[in-house]
């Protein structure tokens, strides 16, 4: 999920070889890029006042997720979990990770779809689809 918010002021001036385009999007990485042009227009000025692109999952999500790999996987106390860590450097298998999303679906209160639960390979990857997934059920 994107969300815009910062500090700056930008105009953007599109080059008369894409005047024709409205709006281009493309994924990159999980990332939803978006570029503008001007429709025909010799000048399209955008001003944002305020500008910043988050796309990741709220700090006491990632924690929350973080402490839950470390009881699944009952790693000790010294074992650093961020993240960006990957389940199958901390030692997970297969099963362990199967285990890992039943119980963030248990403390989270979600279902995970299998297709899903398939693309998580980091902390990072279940903190993400947990709070789209909260999102999609509190809409």
């Amino acid at each position: 999920m994107a969300a815009f918010t910062g500090a700056s002021s930008t105009t953007l001036i599109s080059p008369p070889h894409i005047s024709r385009q409205c709006l281009a999007s493309t994924r990159i990485s999980g990332l939803k890029m978006v570029s503008f042009s001007n429709s025909g227009r010799s000048n399209l000025p955008v001003s944002f006042r305020r500008l910043q692109i988050s796309c990741a999952a709220k700090p006491e999500t990632v924690e929350k997720v973080c402490d839950i790999v470390k009881k699944q996987l009952a790693l000790k106390d010294d074992v650093s979990v961020a993240g960006d860590s990957k389940f199958a450097t901390l030692g997970a298998d297969s099963l362990d990770t199967v285990e890992i999303v039943m119980a963030l679906e248990e403390a989270f209160g979600i279902t995970v779809e299998e297709e899903s639960a398939q693309s998580i390979a980091t902390v990072q990857d279940a903190a993400d689809l947990i709070e789209k997934l909260c999102e999609k059920d509190s809409a």
